[in-house]
């Protein structure tokens, strides 16, 4: 069973940054995909980021792309959302998100464990 513990969400204003981080408990957590998704009150749960088992390969949702950076620093076991240029659209719940393959994954449904998630608010 893998723990994911997300932090560093909070308040900040429009244009503003945040960096939220995940930290998970398995020591084999280089050969899981991770990922970064939200939900925002009334809707799905979408996906934001995602990465590779080393950091090679990533993919951004549109709405983030230019604007968000997936890393992980696998010797530390977490993984990193970088948000710059925020905007009040990107108030959510951000959960942290790992699967049992090494690749990219970008629904829900492909991943098998989930953090509780940490709550990031826009002010415009």
């Amino acid at each position: 069973q893998v723990q994911l513990v997300e932090s560093g969400g909070g308040l900040v204003q429009a244009g503003g940054s945040l960096r939220l981080s995940c930290a998970a408990s398995e020591r084999t957590f280089s050969m899981y995909g991770m990922g970064w998704f939200r939900q925002a009150p009334g809707k799905e749960r979408e996906f934001v980021a995602a990465i590779n088992w080393s950091g090679s390969n990533t993919d951004y949702a549109g709405s983030v792309k230019g604007r968000f950076t997936i890393s992980r620093d696998n010797a530390k076991n977490t993984v990193y959302l970088q948000m710059n240029k925020m905007k009040p659209e990107d108030t959510a719940v951000y959960y942290c998100a790992a699967r049992r393959r090494a690749q990219l994954g970008y629904i829900v449904s492909s991943y098998d464990y989930w953090g509780q998630g940490t709550q990031v608010t826009v002010s415009s």
